[in-house]
């Protein structure tokens, strides 16, 4: 089965600040702010949700296919995903215009100044899907995950002219869409991805009932934290899968992309919806348990035992064989 993933690629720059930014404003002179920090720390760190869902499969061995946009500084990063299963040859290179890039601060109560610099992301837009169709000898789905807006649209749509199965995942950018253009990307997809807060968004916005939603998707795909997952279809009992047990809890960033990754690896082998969801909790929590989207290593021992100790012998006997 071959999955391509759509999505922003991105590279984080964290910093740590030793002090207080209360400590530094001064109430009467906010409107002239004029602030420089010397921090301690520098932490470069890959990122951006196509890459990080498409590095989870790749270490699944799912092999998936990158979509996105980047800039020339890109070749770094590209080997790293190549090195880690990943096919970056369809990834549009940007002649003008850095990789995206998160520049954030964070000083030692937990707040934070950030910056976002789209870059290259925003040259999405002009990726064809049809085509990279055409040079893989098809695609049977298409996961248009967080990206430039008009680019998550464009691929959309196309999806839906051409006849090519699509899972909706516009995570971040629903705070910035209205509900028509809600309703555009939710449209005739066969999964719909989001997270609870999310789905109430999704509801709120659209003026969709839930049931409403199920009659435009075939499959929603609802993480809900600590309490796993749960998967509706119209006119079947929901499937709800529980996540494993976590050794520690380092940084949740990334974790809802990993989840992705190891569910669309589920169905990349052909496994049912609930393994498919117990495969990207499984993979959700390694993830949550190192700081970084693409920092932790999978053995497939270690993955095993500990899916087998969450999920069961029967379960785990059904998705060993992919993991070989």
């Amino acid at each position: 089965m071959r999955i391509a993933v759509t999505g922003s690629i991105a590279n984080d720059h964290l910093m740590t600040f030793p002090g207080r930014f209360a400590d530094q404003l001064v109430a009467d002179q906010l409107h002239t702010v004029s602030l420089s920090f010397l921090v301690d720390n520098l932490e470069i760190r890959r990122g951006g949700v196509g890459a990080n869902i498409a590095f989870g499969m790749g270490q699944l061995g799912a092999r998936p296919i990158l979509v996105g946009s980047a800039g020339e500084d890109f070749a770094e990063y590209r080997a790293w995903l190549d090195r880690h299963g990943v096919d970056t040859s369809h990834v549009h290179i940007s002649d003008v215009l850095h990789t995206a890039r998160f520049v954030c601060t964070t000083d030692t109560d937990q707040n934070q100044i950030g910056s976002f610099y789209a870059g290259a992301m925003s040259e999405a837009r002009l990726i064809e899907i049809q085509r990279i169709a055409e040079q893989v000898g098809g695609l049977d789905l298409v996961c248009i995950g967080a990206d430039d807006p008009e680019a998550m649209t464009r691929h959309t749509e196309e999806c839906r002219a051409r006849g090519i199965r699509f899972a909706a995942d516009f995570s971040q950018q629903i705070a910035r869409m209205d509900g028509q253009e809600i309703r555009g990307l939710v449209e005739g997809a066969t999964y719909l991805f989001s997270n609870e807060y999310e789905k109430e968004l999704i509801e709120t916005k659209t003026g969709w009932t839930d049931a409403e939603i199920l009659g435009n998707v075939e499959t929603r795909v609802t993480t809900l934290g600590k309490r796993g997952v749960r998967i509706d279809r119209q006119g079947q009992e929901p499937i709800e899968v529980p996540v494993p047990a976590e050794e520690r809890k380092a940084d949740p960033t990334g974790v809802g992309d990993a989840f992705r990754a190891g569910f669309m690896s589920g169905l990349s082998w052909g496994v049912s919806l609930e393994r498919a969801a117990q495969v990207g909790c499984m993979l959700a929590t390694l993830v949550i348990e190192t700081v970084g989207t693409q920092e932790y290593e999978l053995h497939r021992s270690h993955f095993m035992e500990r899916y087998t100790k969450a999920y069961g012998e029967d379960a785990a006997s059904e998705v060993k064989q992919f993991l070989a």
